[in-house]
């Protein structure tokens, strides 16, 4: 097989990322994107390696009953929407199938409880959306990286987000290239304007805008934008400018400068207040992540007398979840302003049980299990990387007697319930929620119970 050989494949498989998987006459395996299990294609390859290969669908001789009309005109070129070519029901029997490998293969665990996966609405789901500035044509753009790519896709109709967003963010727009305003170009670091980022309250309603900067040059032409849109737009309660003066391609810098309004907006989780700031952590799928919450709080069987551990605690939202249910929450974050959020978060509600210490999760951790303390229930939310071995081996020392993991991502879920496992703990019940439906990613969460 050389490059842009054309092959017949039957698609068997989908990887996490989304592609089908089919194989050569001779078993070799072969990835194509926008397929689905069952279509037959003509595949013509466009990457080699030794015992695998990329391709690309040259076309489609026999579709899978799965496929569907995908409904947004950009899909095969924005890098966000993965399955919006197949149904509903069979994007989540793949994220379903993904949650379940990852334990039975990489955590080695066999004969578990496996809950079916919680589905949602897949429309207008998101409460953020971060829209990327561009430079084409002389003018600015705003819309969505390419799959694996910084190039931009110029577009503001994505059905995943609420339609104000685009409305905002095309009045942003309108506004920046009438004034002028460059945008940052990355291969050169020129530029001022770097993203657009909006996020709104699902249940309360209240807009922020934020527009990410490499310096206040535009300050006083944001300044005029962030009233402007305010009166524009009902819900905006906060315009502030993020300043990121660093040539990298983190999204946000570490200084916020309040152009109109508000510091901060306001939403409801799980029936409490939460106070969001440009930088606080808080999942995009409010409706899912309240069922996924509510799952964890089953799953860690509280009775009103346990002590609650929560590492990588974000703006507190968990754990202020499960505070009516327990006598003490422990909460612990690495993100300084985050945990302010957390300490606001909890003075709101009126919650006189929760305590939030700023710090590394695995170093927090080490610090109680050295001073004995002893929570009853820990719930560990960590990042894509999943936890560090001093993090899961204070969680050990300090000996709870359930761990309910909530993960982002199976595969590290599954690697560190391995290591609980062979230190003494067993997975009880597994379950995968979809928070972000038409996307690649699935969320999970776990029970672990001390043996």
């Amino acid at each position: 097989m050389k490059k842009n050989d054309l092959c017949t494949l039957e698609i068997t498989g989908m990887t996490a990322e989304g592609n089908g998987v089919g194989r050569t006459d001779d078993g070799m395996a072969v990835f194509v994107p926008l397929t689905a299990v069952g279509d037959v294609i003509s595949c013509k390859i466009v990457k080699l390696a030794k015992s695998y290969a990329y391709g690309i669908i040259d076309s489609i001789i026999t579709p899978s009953p799965d496929r569907a009309e995908s409904g947004c005109p950009v899909s095969s070129r924005c890098g966000g929407c993965t399955f919006r070519h197949i149904s509903y029901s069979a994007e989540l029997a793949v994220k379903d199938k993904l949650v379940r490998d990852a334990f039975e293969r990489i955590g080695g665990f066999k004969d578990i409880t496996f809950e079916d996966i919680c589905g949602g609405e897949t429309e207008r789901y998101r409460n953020k959306a971060q829209y990327p500035v561009a430079e084409l044509e002389g003018k600015a753009v705003c819309g969505f990286y390419s799959k694996r790519s910084h190039r931009v896709v110029p577009y503001f109709g994505c059905t995943l987000q609420p339609e104000i967003f685009g409305d905002i963010a095309a009045f942003c727009l309108d506004f920046v290239n009438t004034r002028k305003i460059s945008a940052y170009t990355e291969e050169s670091g020129s530029g001022i304007l770097r993203h657009i980022y909006i996020r709104r309250g699902f249940h309360s309603g209240e807009i922020m805008i934020c527009f990410v900067v490499k310096s206040t040059a535009a300050k006083a032409d944001l300044t005029e934008l962030a009233r402007l849109a305010a009166e524009k737009f009902d819900g905006v309660k906060s315009v502030v400018m993020n300043i990121n003066p660093k040539n990298t391609n983190v999204i946000m810098g570490e200084k916020n400068i309040t152009l109109w309004g508000n510091d901060e907006i306001t939403d409801t989780l799980c029936g409490k207040k939460i106070t969001l700031s440009p930088m606080s952590f808080y999942q995009v799928n409010t409706a899912q992540a309240e069922k996924l919450y509510r799952q964890g709080m089953e799953y860690a069987g509280l009775t009103g007398g346990e002590t609650v551990l929560d590492l990588y605690c974000g703006a507190g939202t968990i754990g202020l979840a499960f505070s009516d249910m327990a006598a003490k929450i422990i909460g612990c974050e690495i993100v300084p302003e985050a945990v302010e959020n957390s300490k606001r978060n909890a003075e709101i509600n009126g919650v006189k049980n929760a305590e939030f210490y700023c710090g590394d999760s695995g170093k927090l951790a080490e610090k109680l299990a050295d001073e004995s303390i002893k929570p009853d229930v820990a719930v560990i939310d960590p990042p894509r990387k999943g936890c560090d071995a001093l993090t899961l081996d204070s969680l050990v020392r300090m000996s709870p007697r359930r761990i309910v993991m909530i993960s982002c991502n199976p595969a590290t879920a599954a690697r560190d319930a391995k290591y609980l496992y062979e230190r003494g703990y067993k997975l009880m019940k597994v379950r995968a929620f979809d928070l972000f439906p038409r996307t690649s990613h699935v969320e999970c969460v776990a029970l672990l119970s001390r043996e």
